[in-house]
């Protein structure tokens, strides 16, 4: 992968350069070192207005991975952890993304708002519900501030389920992307049906409605993951 004194550097170029150099350098290393099959990208279709997508989250390449697949049509806005741009390699890749930092582990409300305005006014949005990287490969609980963002925006849900991009761009224990390899790899995506938000039941309280919403969620996203992926949600 390119070097952090040469990432520094391409920093200090015009905006226009930088991204143009960053996509060059994303596309070789997906082209050489990734086969990307998706399946399932039809469905995205029956979804009507905004779309929220969902995925699970295996590396730092998911990002990219998905962006190569949706871009040209979709054009989603990525929710990006503010600590992807404390890397200059990182940060040059996450330069070709439209994407919105938000703060992990923490209630970011701003983020959050941004994220439900985007789909309000008629744009897309891709989230990882785990809200960080697996690194067991293996589906984790999901936050609950995924549910909230598509109960408040009412967009239609595009669950995708993905696998192989933990074999491409493996992580190690810093996580930074200048210090891990990229592989050969498969990478499937599957793309899911559009799924809604269940309605509240009389006797439910709010936090078993939560619950409920969020296992719906991520039971979508586990459907059209390989058994040893789904994790806690088998």
């Amino acid at each position: 992968m390119i070097s952090k004194r040469k990432a520094r550097l391409i920093e200090f170029l015009p905006e226009k350069i930088v991204i143009k150099i960053a996509r060059r350098t994303i596309d070789g290393y997906l082209n050489k070192y990734a086969k990307i099959n998706v399946n399932g990208y039809e469905n995205i279709k029956k979804a009507n207005g905004a779309k929220l997508f969902v995925c699970n989250h295996l590396s730092n390449s998911d990002g990219i991975v998905l962006d190569k697949i949706l871009k040209k049509e979709y054009d989603p806005t990525f929710v990006a952890g503010v600590k992807l741009n404390d890397d200059p390699v990182t940060n040059l890749g996450i330069k070709i993304i439209k994407h919105i930092s938000i703060k992990p582990n923490t209630a970011d409300k701003e983020a959050i708002i941004e994220m439900i305005n985007i789909l309000k006014g008629g744009e897309n949005l891709l989230l990882f519900p785990e809200g960080t990287r697996s690194r067991t490969g293996r589906l984790i609980e999901g936050k609950k501030g995924a549910i909230l963002v598509a109960r408040m925006s009412k967009a239609n849900i595009i669950p995708i389920s993905l696998t192989g991009t933990e074999k491409l761009l493996p992580i190690n224990g810093e996580g930074n992307m200048s210090q891990e390899k990229w592989n050969d790899a498969i990478v499937n995506v599957n793309i899911g049906e559009p799924i809604l938000m269940p309605k509240k039941n009389k006797k439910e309280s709010k936090h078993e409605y939560d619950e409920r919403c969020l296992n719906h969620l991520m039971q979508a996203i586990a459907q059209g993951l390989p058994e040893e992926y789904k994790g806690v949600y088998k």
